[in-house]
């Protein structure tokens, strides 16, 4: 499954609680504000946290794909 808006927006609940889990700095605020736009997501971790745009995408990457899997059983 490849990492877009779409899936980002389905499994938004999965995804933000998996956000808080490995960066729990992250606020509640910033995370709302990102919702809704993969870019400003992806861009809001990266400047708190220092990580790679490509280590952020693959750890949504394998939410999205855990996610789905669960939702489907």
């Amino acid at each position: 499954m490849a990492l877009d808006q779409q899936t980002i927006e389905g499994n938004w609940k999965t995804i933000k609680g998996k956000l808080h889990e490995r960066w729990g700095w992250l606020t509640d605020d910033e995370l709302q504000r990102a919702r809704g736009n993969l870019e400003q997501l992806v861009g809001t971790i990266q400047t708190r946290t220092g990580e790679t745009r490509q280590t952020i995408e693959k750890f949504l990457q394998e939410l999205t794909e855990n996610g789905s899997s669960a939702v489907q059983h």
